[in-house]
């Protein structure tokens, strides 16, 4: 690995890259094997829609089903078909040397940073978290994505640990799961977190639904699950809100309710997202991991009447 460098040299790469559209594709299997082609397909397609930012594999890409000569493929590819786009790259495992030898995967597969989400199976307490972190910076040159993601994770994080973390080198952005939906409430909340980490450190709001009033309350990027699917509408979301149309990101975020109301009622956005790519015909048929079925034939019926609707297709 690189090794430990000063957090100057990484400021520049969080204020630049850490902001905008941070676009999650999915990481599609056929035959329970990695679809190479039709997650080239999905990366050049977002390099070619304009987004900020490639994530691959978050937790809409599966990581956490991969093997580690999978992960290291799909970082590889990503980074090779995103073109200019900077990738970031998901490194999280339930083990902290896997974790360094994913992460030594995207330093060599050209990552521009890594995303880091504290996995686990035994409970983790705030200290093993912030050890965890602290040895990823402390190991590499890659600047880092703190992972808030207590619906997969199960781990919450605190303000106290945010700012623990926050002053570690290398650290560029936290990503948060979703605001409220009250806007004095969430510009509250994210001047609370900002309140409690370096300047230099970008905010980046989860939850699709949550997105415009997150950007509008503050946030300066999204980490977007829709994004690595349908990146245009949250684009325009984005695009919206960066310029300072606050009712505009509202608006267009009220329109996509549909959508963002499958994502609650079908337990998550994964399995919605994996269907819609399977509809538009870039992705395979069932193309979850094994053993996440996805949905039933009814519900992706629903799921195409809602894409029709919104003229998403």
């Amino acid at each position: 690995m690189a090794g430990w460098v000063e957090d100057s040299d990484r400021i520049g790469a969080g204020l630049t890259n850490f902001t905008g559209l941070s676009a999650f594709p999915l990481t599609p299997f056929a035959d329970d094997r990695v679809d190479e082609p039709a997650f080239i397909g999905m990366v050049e397609r977002l390099a070619q829609a304009g987004v900020d930012s490639i994530t691959a594999l978050g937790s809409t890409g599966s990581y956490a089903y991969l093997d580690p000569a999978e992960r290291s493929r799909v970082a590889e590819l990503a980074v090779r078909h995103a073109g200019p786009v900077p990738v970031f790259v998901g490194v999280g495992a339930l083990r902290t040397s896997q974790v360094l030898a994913n992460l030594a995967c995207a330093e060599e597969a050209g990552a521009a940073g890594v995303l880091l989400a504290p996995m686990t199976y035994q409970p983790l307490t705030n200290d093993d978290v912030f050890e965890l972190f602290r040895t990823v910076s402390e190991r590499s040159a890659l600047p880092v994505i703190v992972y808030d993601n207590p619906g997969t994770t199960h781990f919450c994080f605190t303000p106290e640990l945010y700012a623990r973390i926050a002053e570690l080198p290398g650290i560029a952005s936290i990503k948060i799961p979703g605001v409220p939906l009250e806007p004095e409430r969430a510009r509250a909340h994210i001047a609370g977190i900002r309140a409690v980490i370096p300047e230099h450190i970008t905010i980046g709001v989860s939850g699709d639904a949550f997105a415009a009033t997150g950007l509008n309350a503050g946030c300066d990027a999204w980490y977007s699950v829709i994004g690595g699917t349908l990146p245009e509408a949250a684009l325009t979301i984005t695009r919206a809100a960066q310029q300072g149309r606050n009712t505009d990101a509202i608006a267009e975020s009220e329109r996509l309710a549909p959508l963002w109301g499958l994502f609650t009622e079908f337990g998550g956005s994964l399995r919605v997202v994996a269907a819609i790519a399977e509809y538009l015909g870039i992705a395979p048929p069932r193309c979850l991991p094994l053993p996440i079925q996805g949905l039933t034939s009814d519900e992706r019926a629903r799921v195409a009447g809602v894409i029709d609707t919104l003229g998403l297709a």
